[in-house]
């Protein structure tokens, strides 16, 4: 039996072409697993678990490429040592990965260096563009509730002993706990 995998490391990509392509490879779509925004350095994903659930001996699982089934050169090795003790063949875009030939393990792991490498380049220049953003004040991130005036007033009305934190925020239009962060800034 065929199981495919598939993955996207965010969730505004798209599955199709990785759908089609193990379709195409002859895995039949009610036995193709995906993730939707996870990683391939994160091992903990709930599709590619069921995935490794779903092979039986003799079963051969299939992804599109390496990158798409790890992003790192211990966890691919784990994955295919895995598969290996369990008797499923892992199919690599149609080409049988053959752990016994010194070939297969060789070609095995340059796509797993490969694949480690890129998501390296990816993580560096999301940094390297974090910095830029952040020396030039393009930086943003997420924008607080309340503005300084509205915190220092905030504050004095609590510090009157008039209002309830419950009623603060409702003044306010934020949640107790708002309240409860701005108070904690201004003691600190």
């Amino acid at each position: 039996m065929l199981i495919g995998y598939a993955r996207v490391s965010t969730s505004g990509q798209d599955l199709t072409a990785q759908r089609d392509a193990l379709q195409g490879l002859g895995v039949d779509e009610a036995r193709i697993y995906v993730d939707h925004g996870l990683t391939g350095r994160n091992r903990e994903r709930p599709g590619l678990v069921a995935a490794l659930a779903a092979c039986r001996a003799g079963d051969t699982l299939v992804v599109t490429k390496l990158d798409r089934l790890a992003r790192s050169i211990p966890d691919a090795r784990d994955i295919a040592s895995e598969l290996t003790r369990q008797n499923v063949r892992l199919s690599l875009g149609g080409s049988i990965h053959d752990p016994a030939d010194p070939v297969g393990r060789l070609l095995f792991n340059v796509l797993a260096m490969v694949a480690e490498f890129e998501a390296d380049l990816a993580a560096a220049r999301t940094r390297a563009g974090m910095a830029i953003a952040g020396q030039k004040g393009r930086l943003k991130g997420r924008q607080p509730k309340l503005t300084p005036a509205q915190e220092k007033h905030l504050v004095k009305l609590h510090e009157s002993g008039e209002h309830t934190v419950a009623e603060i925020a409702g003044l306010f239009g934020v949640g107790r706990s708002t309240v409860y962060r701005a108070l904690e800034r201004v003691r600190a």
